[in-house]
């Protein structure tokens, strides 16, 4: 992706992706800023010329080297961190995803410092984002109401 990420002019479109193996979530830890070295979902921003499930495929597959099957949209989450002086440093609008595991072995990759499968009754000991938290259980709702 060009241009800058860091006080940019206009939001950047990323995607997220709550990957489901069973009832266990994949979680990644972030490499980069703006959360670096915390626990998320993968994803990253959206690229000019491919839609927006594209992009969610494409950073899973990049981040964890998995292959996985959307299973619907789960929400639309600002991503908004801000200086001292209230302006956005980081300005992110994340469009969320709920996913199958199909086939691959989780491996850290990409922007990615590493990767994990967690249970579902076992996210409440992972820090992460609340917001992070209320997608990936929404998105275990979803992905357990399509089976």
């Amino acid at each position: 992706m060009t241009g800058d990420r860091l006080y940019p002019d206009r939001p950047i479109v990323g995607v997220g992706v709550a990957v489901f193996r069973g009832t266990d979530v994949l979680l990644i830890k972030r490499a980069k800023p703006p959360i670096s070295d915390r626990w998320s979902i993968p994803g990253g921003a959206q690229e000019i010329g491919e839609t927006v499930r594209e992009a969610a495929l494409r950073e899973v597959a990049e981040e964890t080297g998995l292959a996985v099957e959307i299973v619907g949209l789960v929400d639309v989450v600002d991503g908004i961190t801000r200086d001292a002086g209230g302006r956005a440093r980081y300005h992110y609008t994340l469009v969320d995803f709920a996913a199958r595991w199909l086939s691959g072995e989780a491996r850290a990759a990409s922007d990615a410092a590493a990767v994990r499968w967690v249970a579902r009754d076992a996210l409440a000991a992972v820090p992460m984002w609340d917001e992070t938290r209320r997608i990936v259980e929404s998105a275990a709702e979803m992905v357990a109401a399509a089976r």
